[in-house]
Formats: C-alpha cells, sequence, structure tokens
C-alpha cells in the first residue's frame, strides 16, 4: 500500500513536470488580443553580458480617448494675438546726440515698432462655410488686437479676421480662408454631461510650440457657479455657470476645447483657477457649457456681437456703502443689508419710466432676490429682449414694485 502510494505520487509529480514543461515550450513565442490591445510578445534572452537588445514587443493599441482626440485634433488652433509695441523715449538717436527733426527720418519711423507677439491662445474650428472656416476661442484671447493670426494644426500659418467677440461670456468668433481646413468639429449637449465621465483637453498650453497638446481628466462638476470680475475695476459684475473639470488647463489652453469620449465638443476652456492668493489649487480647470456657446457663437456671426436686455442704470453693492450713509442717504430700514444702489439712471430708459431714481436700492427682479450686482446682472440676462417683469426695489426707505419692459 505505501509503495503503490510512493508510485502514486512520482506519477503525478511526472504529469505536472511535463504540463509545467509544454507551457515552457510555448512561452518563447505567444500572442494575447483583445478588443483593445492586440499584443505580440517574443522571448528574447541576453546570451552574454552587453548584449541587451530592444523587445520586438509590438502593441496596437486602440481606445476611446485615442479615437476622441483623432475627431477633433485637427480642429484645434493656436490663435496668435499681435499688437503694436510702443518703443521708449530714450531711444539710441537721443542718446548720441542725434540732431535730425526730420520726421520722414528712420528715427521718427521707429516711434512705435512692427506688430509683436502679445499673446497665445487655442481655438476651434467649428464649422466651414462659403470657403470660410469659422473659429470659436475665448475673447481675453484677442482683446487688443491689432492683427490676428492662427496656426492650423498642419502647421499653416493664416491670418483671421475677428467676427464678432463677447466680453460678458469670454468668447468670440474668427474667420480664415478655409482652403486648407479639411475637417471641423461638432458639438455635443453640455446638459447631457454627468460628473465623472472621462473628458479631454485639447490646446496650446504655453503657446504653439507645443500645440495639440492632449490632456485627460473627469468632469468634477456638471455646473458650478463662478464670479465674473470686471478687469479694470475689479468688481464683481455677474456670474457665469461653467463645467469644473480636473483635467489639466494651463496657460495657452483658453480657448481650446472640452471633449467627451464619443469625440464631441462639451465646452470651451476658459479659465484656470491656479491660486487664490493663499492657497496654491491644482485640479480645478472651467469651461464654458457647449450649450451656452452655440448660443452666443450663433448671434455674434449674425450680429458680430450679443444683444441683451437692459435697465440703463449703473449701480453698486449695497455692501459698499456705509453704515451711517445708508441710513441717512438711502434711508433704508435697518432689516436691509443687502441689495444694489442706483448710483446714476439713464434718461428714457426703462428704469427712468418705471420710476427708479438715484439712490433707489434694487432687492429682486422677477420674482428673485437681488442680493449684489452679480445677482442682478445673471436674473437679467436670462430674459429675452422686449420681456416684462418685476423689479423690486426701496426709494425714501419704502419697498416699491414696478414693471419693466426690458430693452
Amino acid at each position: 500500500m505505501n509503495q503503490n502510494s510512493g508510485l502514486m505520487k512520482t506519477a503525478i509529480v511526472v504529469v505536472i513536470s511535463a504540463l509545467i514543461g509544454g507551457g515552457a515550450a510555448y512561452a518563447g513565442f505567444s500572442r494575447l488580443g483583445n478588443s483593445a490591445n492586440d499584443v505580440t510578445t517574443a522571448t528574447q534572452t541576453p546570451t552574454k553580458a552587453g548584449a541587451t537588445k530592444i523587445s520586438n514587443i509590438k502593441v496596437n493599441s486602440s481606445s476611446q480617448t485615442t479615437t476622441a482626440f483623432q475627431k477633433v485634433n485637427t480642429s484645434v488652433v493656436s490663435v496668435v494675438n499681435l499688437q503694436k509695441q510702443q518703443q521708449s523715449t530714450g531711444d539710441l538717436s537721443s542718446l548720441f546726440g542725434s540732431g535730425s527733426t526730420d520726421s520722414n527720418s528712420s528715427s521718427s519711423k521707429s516711434s512705435s515698432s512692427d506688430l509683436e507677439e502679445s499673446s497665445e491662445g487655442s481655438g476651434l474650428i467649428y464649422e466651414k462655410k462659403d470657403g470660410k472656416a469659422y473659429i470659436v476661442t475665448n475673447n481675453h484671447v484677442v482683446a487688443g488686437s491689432d492683427k490676428i493670426e492662427v496656426i492650423l494644426s498642419d502647421g499653416t500659418k493664416l491670418e483671421a479676421s475677428l467676427v464678432g467677440t463677447d466680453a460678458v461670456s469670454d468668447l468670440a468668433v474668427l474667420k480664415i480662408n478655409g482652403t486648407k481646413v479639411k475637417k471641423t468639429a461638432t458639438f455635443g449637449d453640455s446638459d447631457s454631461i454627468k460628473a465623472g465621465e472621462s473628458v479631454l483637453a485639447i490646446g496650446s498650453p504655453l503657446g504653439s510650440e507645443y500645440a495639440t497638446s492632449v490632456t485627460q481628466g473627469i468632469i468634477s462638476a456638471k455646473k458650478r457657479t463662478i464670479d465674473v470680475t470686471d478687469e479694470t475695476t475689479g468688481q464683481t459684475t455677474g456670474q457665469a455657470t461653467v463645467i469644473q473639470t480636473d483635467t489639466a488647463i494651463n496657460p495657452g489652453n483658453s480657448g481650446g476645447p472640452l471633449v467627451n469620449m464619443a469625440g464631441q465638443v462639451i465646452g470651451i476652456n476658459s479659465m484656470k483657477l491656479a491660486s487664490n492668493g493663499e492657497t496654491s489649487v491644482e485640479g480645478m480647470g472651467f469651461a464654458i457649457p457647449s450649450n451656452e456657446v452655440v448660443k452666443i457663437i450663433n448671434q455674434l456671426v449674425a450680429n458680430g456681437k450679443v444683444v441683451r436686455p437692459a435697465l440703463g442704470i449703473s449701480v453698486i453693492d449695497l455692501t459698499n456703502i456705509s453704515s451711517t450713509q445708508q441710513s441717512s442717504v438711502l434711508k433704508l430700514p435697518s432689516s436691509v443689508n443687502s441689495g444694489v444702489v442706483v448710483a446714476s439712471v439713464t434718461s428714457n430708459s426703462v428704469a427712468k419710466k418705471a420710476g427708479i431714481s438715484k439712490y433707489d436700492v434694487i432687492v429682486g427682479l422677477g420674482g428673485k432676490t437681488v442680493s449684489s450686482v452679480a445677482d442682478l446682472h445673471t436674473i437679467l440676462y436670462s430674459y429675452a429682449m422686449n420681456s416684462t417683469t418685476e423689479i423690486q426695489y426701496y426709494h425714501n426707505g419704502s419697498l416699491k414694485k414696478a414693471n419693466v419692459k426690458l430693452t
């Protein structure tokens, strides 16, 4: 019995060894394949030291990411903002005491230099019609330009003309000769996106030297409300609803697309929250939703501008007024601590016709609370032209209501 048991163990060991040996016999060459990756491998064992070779592993990788990128990449361009650069008054001619007073002299002609690159950003070719190609980018990318150049994905450089700009939405439309444009991008429905889904950002971070760079991340929030600040005054003038993403967006990416895994553009990258002055922030980028983009660019192409309702007043936040003046000048009840103060009223404006005057304090529009200038602009811009709505305001300490037709 013990002898038979010993023979059985020996037989099992022999079988296992044969199986392992058989497997090893085929390990020298194998092929592993699936729908995403097709890999061919060959084992290479150096016969002696110093004889290491490059592996001949071949990977044929096809994924949603690469497919989405290939649908959009040739539609992404670099946008170059060129501006005149003024020379300083202390030029070399004055240094060496040139006595020339000829207005046509070379020193006089060089009082302003040729156009120089002021900044670079990104753009997206979204339409081709009648021999022209249309590009959407950010307003701040082309602001102050004396000339705009566009660099296609193949390196072709073309001069662009400005179709229209909109500072409120930070969008602009450019037009170029469409002869060399082979493909345009398509917009997806930004209302259908979900937090957590994968997205790509394509553009020219740090300039055209890194054109058509792609980064990947996810949608962090479908709708995030952020303040819009006037660059001149620093005052918050409104609020924008944007897509938040952790996809890397660097300087130069502005104006480039945010793309879903179907290769559709769901947003135009506009800004990156890099620092709040105290704490560095990573992974917080923002894009203008495609549904908003399409609405704005269609108006820019049709009219060269975006027409929004206006009340015909200038306002400041109530919080900027001292408590003493709120009581003595505005005559507000102590219970009112937020709203916007009317600083001036344009003659013949809808506000003037509604009875609103200087030092009135607006606290509501269309049944929604107005706590700041940002609130007022956001609510106001949500209305269509020629709509009629109710405005609530304090006049000499008394709450009043009036209907206004927004023109």
